[in-house]
Parts: structure tokens; sequence; C-alpha cells
């Protein structure tokens, strides 16, 4: 198959950030990448423009760690509450699952993805447990989720 390199304009997961040279089938950077204005070829002008493009990408990416930070600084010691329906020998009725603690923390005003609460288990006990949120990689923040029992 027909290789060619192309610089990406903007992030493609799975093919690299924007300023990226990066190797791709002929077809695909010319089909698709470079009739969207997502792509350019790796002409020596177009390398040039490509410092451009990586000072865009250093002032993107230091202006996302600051959200994350800024972000991490309200999140920390935040406390959630959640109910979990118990049984009359203490047996838990479900479990408390990172979608329970994503509502909760979207009902506080926080937006965040839900794949960054990293619960290793669902809470199945009334307990008060710490919960990790990994916003970004080098930025997390940590919670206490409070289970509440109700008997059913």
């Amino acid at each position: 198959m027909a290789v060619t390199q192309v610089i990406l304009k903007e992030k493609i997961d799975g093919v690299g950030a924007e300023a990226d040279i990066v190797k791709v089938k002929a077809g695909y950077a010319r089909n698709y990448l470079i009739p969207r204005g997502i792509a350019y070829e790796a002409t020596d002008n177009n390398i040039q423009y490509l410092e451009e493009l990586k000072a865009a990408r250093a002032e993107r990416e230091a202006a996302e760690l600051e959200e994350y930070k800024d972000i991490a600084k309200k999140l920390n010691g935040t406390d959630i509450r959640l109910d979990l329906e118990i049984g009359e020998g203490g047996k838990a009725f479900g479990a408390i699952t990172n979608i329970d603690i994503h509502k909760a923390l979207e009902d506080k005003g926080f937006k965040i993805d839900r794949h960054s609460i990293a619960l290793e288990k669902p809470i199945k006990g009334t307990k008060t447990t710490d919960v990790e949120i990994k916003l970004h990689p080098e930025v997390t923040a940590t919670i206490a989720v409070k289970v509440n029992p109700i008997t059913k």
C-alpha cells in the first residue's frame, strides 16, 4: 500500500495531534484528510508552517493544563452523598458505580468525563470512600463518596 506523510492541522484520535508529521495511507490523505482541511502535504513550505502549529499546540496544552488544575482545586475535598438500598441482613441491593458518581458531580456543576473517574470496583457498602479522578495525565483530584443506607 502506498503511504504518504502529512502534517496534521488538528488532533485526530488514533493518528496524532496538531503539528505532528505522520505517515498515513495515501488514499486516506488524498480523499479525507486533505480535502477537509484536516491535514497538509508534508512539503518544504508546509514544514515551515509547522512551526506556527507547534506554537499554537503548546499554548492550547498549557491552557488545558491550567484549566484542569483549577477544576482539581475545586474538586479536592468535595463530598458526594449517594443513597444505596440495604436489605434486612445488611446486604446491598445494587452498587454505586462511576456513572452514579458522574451524575452527582454533574448535579454539583462539574463537567468531567465519566471515564476519568478511577473507581476500581463498584461501592457496595455503606461507608465513605475516597475516589480519584484523573483529569489530565499530570492532574488528579480526590473526592469523598459517602454512601447513605436506605432500608427497604
